[in-house]
């Protein structure tokens, strides 16, 4: 069966082939920059394209839907899903409610890209610049130097405050909210833990930044975030499974669950929005994906600035824009992303830009080998990712420990650093490519699917033993 599979992969394969250490300044948007053009559409995919990226994409998948997965996956190009999987329950702990199109998600730090994208959309209005300091927003911010710019790109020298708010003092016995973490800010000024004492000197990834965004759009736009987020995209792009979680919203959002179905339980931070709590499904967020890139939105301007990296201190692929994590492959290449980490919840969400491609994963009982996701998009693109070291972790930390309690149980990892990766076999490449190279490619794909296959054999060989 599995040699089978395998020749009629190939099969399928073969009817389609296809500097400086300094910190970067956004564009300042003009009066003349007017909306961006709609994207000249991609041409339809014809019955073998369509079975070619379906057939690969299923069998990609093949190992995590067999496993504890539980969840959701979305991947699309040119406009048409090519695959749609819910798996698992609601509660698993219990099997209850199984998971449907329309079970929303909580995203994590994937709702970073509508808090960074609500900035923007103020900025392209002319309500705010966000060359301006934050102080001129927040009343008694105290740090001048720092920017609304610097906290879309983690360059503000702000430390994460699901760190420095575990000090003892603090209330935990009451849930928290932004203006609770700015007031921490404002009080607690000159300890080196909340702020490093320089801004824009490097990259920090920071949730603290996202929650004090959400107060400057709440100060700009008079509304309360859930609020503006739901009227300036949520309604008009009909993301009607997708909402940002208040208290009001405990009976229906999907709980976070331990790999062993034990659920966390809420915790103080877990009212703090902007760096996360925006609940969606895979399909409201292909709508997200496909108004983004639609030019209807946005001017080119603002999105060649949120796509845009910021930070050159270090040298590597990893960057990130406003709102937008990335890739800058060495071949010219740009893979847009945002994964996601809290509690239980872990998210994927890839955007190849060149190829209108889309890859979704979104997932509540703490599935760590979700972020491989990513590593499907080179079966659209040229994007090297499958023979990288890379194991695309980008895991923020988590405020609960092991126990589902209120102290940090382990260091978390530095987010701009990723363990390496086992080694493995090179597998598909989606760009188009030459005849002398598609027999090459058919073997890459063949030794990808069987080597797969082989290994978790092997490893429920060992989980047997």
């Amino acid at each position: 069966m599995l040699l089978t599979r395998i020749g009629y992969l190939v099969l399928s394969v073969a009817l389609v082939v296809v500097s400086c250490g300094h910190a970067q300044t956004a564009k300042i948007v003009t009066q003349g920059d007017t909306i961006a053009p709609a994207p000249v559409a991609a041409p339809a995919l014809t019955g073998p394209e369509m079975q070619h990226y379906s057939s690969l994409t299923a069998h990609f998948f093949e190992p995590m839907l067999a496993s504890r997965f539980n969840g959701s996956i979305l991947v699309a190009k040119n406009g048409v899903i090519l695959f749609e999987k819910y798996k698992g329950y609601k509660d698993p702990q219990h099997r209850r409610d199984s998971i449907t199109p329309h079970t929303a998600f909580h995203l994590a730090s994937v709702s970073k890209t509508f808090t960074a994208m609500s900035t923007l959309k103020l900025w392209q209005d002319g309500k705010l610049d966000i060359h301006d300091p934050v102080a001129k927003y927040l009343t008694g911010f105290p740090y001048p130097a720092i920017t609304i710019e610097t906290l879309l790109n983690h360059r503000s020298g702000l430390h994460n405050y699901v760190h420095f708010m575990y000090k003892p003092f603090v209330n935990k016995r009451k849930f928290l909210d932004n203006a609770d973490v700015l007031q921490y800010i404002i009080d607690h000024a000159r300890d080196r833990d909340v702020f490093t004492g320089q801004a824009n000197r490097h990259f920090e990834y920071s949730n603290t930044n996202y929650a004090l965004l959400a107060l400057i759009i709440e100060k700009v736009s008079g509304l309360p975030y859930p609020e503006f987020v739901s009227k300036t995209f949520l309604e008009p792009l009909g993301m009607t499974d997708t909402y940002v979680f208040t208290i009001a919203d405990s009976a229906k959002a999907t709980g976070s669950y331990y790999g062993t179905g034990r659920p966390f339980r809420m915790e103080f931070l877990d009212l703090v929005y902007g760096d996360k709590n925006v609940y969606s499904t895979v399909r409201d967020m292909y709508k997200w994906d496909q108004a983004l890139r639609s030019g209807s939105l946005f001017t080119k301007g603002v999105l060649d600035s949120a796509y845009a990296g910021y930070s050159f201190e270090k040298p590597g692929e990893r960057n990130y824009g406003l709102g937008w994590r990335m890739l800058l492959i060495p071949n010219g290449k740009k893979l847009i992303y945002h994964n996601g980490w809290w509690h239980g919840n872990r998210t994927v969400f890839v955007r190849m830009l060149d190829e209108d491609a889309t890859i979704i994963a979104l997932s509540n009982n703490d599935y760590v080998p979700v972020y491989s996701s990513k590593r499907l998009c080179d079966l659209f693109g040229d994007y090297h990712q499958l023979q990288s070291h890379e194991t695309f972790g980008d895991e923020e930390p988590d405020p609960a420990d092991s126990t589902g309690g209120n102290s940090l149980a382990m260091t978390p990892a530095t987010p701009d650093t990723i363990a390496p990766a086992k080694k493995g076999p090179v597998a598909f490449s989606g760009s188009a490519a030459p005849a002398g190279r598609h027999h090459a490619i058919h073997r890459k794909v063949a030794h990808y699917v069987k080597h797969k296959s082989t290994r978790k054999k092997v490893s429920q060989t060992q989980q047997a033993a």
